[in-house]
């Protein structure tokens, strides 16, 4: 690539070229040593001598754009003759100017603020509009473009005379800066490396001269970006304060509570069954009773007996501290639920469920009996039409809600549906037949059976062989009848343990073991979760009887009648008989 200005095969310019002046030579030396006189910066080459004239772009191998300069200039100067007359009188009229702008070491190439050489090049340098830098002086010991010989180049440099208004500057990115009118603080201006005092000096020379000398002019700031920035990074700080608060408070600060016991206000909270504490405080929180769900979590680990909270319903006040909701929830009289407990005859869960709805005695029982169909039963519940009461067996033990203004069937329907469902778990279709029993529905009566006469785990194992024993009509002892005092008393809605036998020879109901032989037509209880897996699991070791021997909690096995008796003795012993 050849160096701007100093390519091979250079020519000089002819020295008759009018755009020299009529002068010729002797205009060339009234010019030469001198600078502009209206405050254009000096652009020579020391390297260069006046017979080595300087060359402009790289296009093509340098001879065809000093070749295509020669043949402009020479029409430029026959087609504007008077120029090169004007500016040789110029130059005499303002001798002085020239001797004061004059720089040591500079004085081969001075130019004039219209851009015209000492002779050796006599052109103006015009912008290209696609050059946001066309205007610009070169910096020291820079070059410049060549516009000649390109359409860029017309119309030719007219005189001073008649020369218009500098052209617009072409448009650009940059911010006009605060010498038009803007704020030296938005213009950027006190930047390092501009030397703002050249704007005063004398000659005129303005801003254009930094730029030649300081290469590339910097970049104005922006003030609508400055705001931006500066409104991004208020907001980025305010939000990284704000979520460090709230970062900080989660783990490290209290948790928002109520003080007190709460107010007069009450309401009745429904927590489920397996509820966590942060389910639970989530239930309490909408109900109005704690403030935060974090505050009920960390007062429930803190009580001792936090973790036995159960469900079912909770009449609770509102707006209570998050200790006294755990502390209430502990104590029966907050609890509006219904206990169904293992072996309890449903007659009494009626009970309960009226006292707790505040209904009048005998309602949930008769809605019971007249919308039983409709709460969920197994299809194979009502196997036996002799059966007193057919949700009897499927009000599964357990905590329920029941507060007042709730419906009885609501209330039994979750009964029923948790009893549905854990009969369906156990699979009781195929376990009736492993154990030789007609339907699912005397598995269940069977558990009903092991719940009311066994106390213990062990015991319901036992007493379960003691009734497959028993059902078997070939058996020695007994021949097939069962022989439960549960049974009697079932239907007589008692719990006796003395009952005469002349009482129990004369009554002839389904339900009395002694003198009907096989299980009665249905479940006399709500056998739990205990007496179910018995019943599923029966010892084998020959058992046929049994006797509370205490009358209370204990009981004992045995084999033979023989044995029976004297179990029979010792229960009499205990009881002072």
């Amino acid at each position: 690539m050849t160096e701007y200005g100093r390519g091979p095969g250079s020519e000089p310019w002819h020295p008759e070229d009018p755009l020299f002046g009529d002068g010729g030579w002797e205009g060339q030396q009234a010019h030469a040593g001198h600078q502009a006189a209206y405050g254009g910066q000096p652009q020579h080459y020391p390297e260069q001598s006046q017979q080595e004239p300087q060359h402009y772009g790289d296009w093509g191998n340098g001879q065809q754009a000093v070749y295509g300069q020669a043949q402009q200039y020479q029409q430029q100067g026959e087609q504007y003759p008077e120029q090169g007359q004007q500016y040789q009188q110029q130059g005499q009229q303002y001798p002085h100017q020239y001797e004061q702008q004059q720089y040591p070491g500079q004085g081969q190439q001075p130019y004039d603020n219209n851009g015209w050489a000492d002779g050796t090049h006599g052109h103006t340098q015009y912008p290209d509009p696609a050059d946001p830098y066309g205007q610009q002086a070169a910096a020291f010991g820079g070059e410049q473009p060549d516009y000649y010989g390109t359409p860029d180049a017309y119309p030719p440099p007219a005189p001073p005379s008649r020369r218009q208004a500098e052209p617009e500057p072409p448009q650009t990115d940059w911010d006009p800066g605060p010498d038009q009118g803007e704020h030296a603080f938005f213009a950027g201006g006190g930047d390092e490396g501009v030397d703002d005092s050249d704007d005063e000096s004398g000659g005129g020379r303005g801003r254009g001269d930094r730029k030649g000398r300081g290469g590339k002019p910097k970049k104005r700031r922006s003030g609508m970006a400055c705001l931006v920035v500066v409104l991004i990074f208020g907001g980025g700080v305010a939000g990284v304060g704000y979520f460090g608060y709230q970062f900080y408070q989660d783990r490290f600060g209290d948790a928002p509570d109520f003080a007190g016991d709460g107010t007069s206000e009450t309401v009745t909270v429904e927590i489920p069954k397996g509820a966590f504490g942060s389910e639970i405080g989530q239930k309490l929180k909408a109900a109005g009773v704690v403030k935060s769900v974090d505050a009920f979590v960390a007062a429930q680990q803190q009580n001792a007996n936090g973790d036995k909270i159960q469900a079912g319903a909770y009449l609770l006040k509102k707006q209570m501290s998050a200790a006294s909701a755990v502390e209430m929830m502990l104590s029966p009289e907050s609890q509006n639920n219904v206990l169904v407990r293992p072996g309890e005859r449903n007659k009494a869960v009626y009970k309960t469920i009226d006292e707790k709805l505040e209904l009048s005695a005998g309602t949930t029982e008769k809605i019971a009996e007249d919308k039983y169909k409709s709460l969920g039963l197994p299809s194979w519940a009502n196997s036996n039409s002799e059966i007193k009461d057919p949700l009897e067996g499927f009000l599964y033990p357990g905590t329920y809600p029941a507060a007042k203004g709730m419906k009885p069937e609501v209330v039994l329907k979750e009964m029923v549906t948790h009893a549905a469902d854990k009969y369906d778990e156990l699979n009781l279709e195929t376990k009736a037949k492993a154990l030789k029993l007609d339907n699912p529905l005397q598995v269940i009566t069977v558990a009903s059976l092991v719940q009311a006469e066994g106390k213990t785990n062990d015991d319901y194992r036992k007493m379960a062989e003691v009734v497959y024993n028993r059902l078997d009509l070939a058996n020695p002892e007994t021949y097939g009848a069962l022989q439960f005092d549960s049974t009697f008393n079932y239907l007589k809605g008692q719990s006796n343990i003395d009952i005469s036998e002349s009482e129990i020879k004369s009554n002839q109901d389904p339900y009395n073991t002694y003198t009907q032989k096989g299980l009665p037509p249905g479940p006399i209880g709500n056998p739990g979760e205990g007496a179910l897996k018995g019943t599923l699991n029966p010892t084998n070791q020959g058992w046929y009887y049994f006797v509370a021997t205490d009358g209370v909690n204990k009981t004992e096995f045995a084999k033979t009648h023989d044995d029976f008796l004297k179990l029979k003795d010792k229960f009499n012993e205990s009881r002072g008989n």
